[in-house]
């Protein structure tokens, strides 16, 4: 079926900028279901560069608003004028995730805790926790490097994402969603083409500050591991919201990583 779909090249990044904020995209209205979780399949190489997007926009609001405030109240005007723009997509899988793994004592109570919409402590707890250090990190961070990390973070954190796809197959319980309507066409290729497109970002990062990517790299590494191991074992895939918190979990090791390292 779907390799009879024919789509314009410019129609993935598209997909990718609707899909991934709330930002108007004109021209895809008349795109059938079938091409739409066609056309998102192909769309996921693109996630690092909007995510990059997303972090130009978010390092322009930090730099304008310090200008004004002191830079603790610049970045709490800066995450929530891109909680808005994304529609505070990943941090509500945060929440979803930290309710699931730590409320859930087998596959299937694990994944109908993650598709309630309501909030419990684990949720809200690992929230504020993952949203209070990202903030305290941008607080922290050296002002000249303050903008190609946050970018560079932002850009990462979804190539992350798209690796859990390539890694994990979806649950095959799950009805919909991101992992099973996309990270289940989602492979090696589409991960490889992923990471080119990050390339110019993350290797900008590098090249002003190369431990310190060294450090992310390795951290990420790391995580997918653990994080792998952890879905097969709790519930034998991956979910949309197990996505979104790795591309979170990937923009905290990118800042983690920008202050561990000496002279960065």
């Amino acid at each position: 079926m779907t390799d009879r779909i024919v789509m314009s090249w410019w129609m993935p990044p598209l997909l990718a900028i609707q899909f991934l904020t709330r930002i108007p995209v004109p021209g895809l209205n008349g795109l059938t279901a079938e091409q739409a979780r066609y056309g998102l399949s192909r769309a996921v190489i693109w996630f690092p560069l909007v995510g990059a997007l997303v972090g130009m926009i978010t390092a322009a609001i930090l730099v304008a608003s310090a200008h004004i405030w002191p830079r603790a109240i610049a970045v709490i005007i800066a995450l929530a004028i891109e909680a808005r723009l994304t529609g505070a997509f990943h941090e509500d899988a945060v929440a979803d995730f930290c309710d699931a793994f730590g409320g859930g004592h087998d596959p299937e109570s694990t994944q109908r805790i993650m598709k309630d919409s309501r909030i419990g402590s684990y949720g809200a707890l690992g929230l504020m926790l993952a949203v209070g250090l990202r903030g305290a990190l941008l607080i922290a961070l050296p002002q000249n490097i303050i903008i190609i990390t946050l970018v560079a973070s932002a850009c990462f954190g979804r190539l992350l994402a798209v690796s859990v796809m390539a890694l994990v197959a979806p649950v095959e319980a799950q009805s919909g969603g991101l992992a099973k309507d996309i990270g289940g066409r989602t492979g090696l290729k589409d991960l490889c083409f992923a990471a080119l497109t990050a390339a110019p970002v993350i290797g900008l990062f590098a090249y002003f500050h190369v431990m310190a990517a060294l450090w992310a790299l390795g951290g990420a590494g790391l995580f997918l591991w653990w994080f792998r191991s952890l879905l097969l074992r709790r519930i034998n895939g991956s979910t949309g919201d197990c996505l979104g918190f790795a591309a979170y979990a990937g923009q905290l090791i990118v800042l983690l990583s920008a202050l561990a390292v000496p002279g960065s």
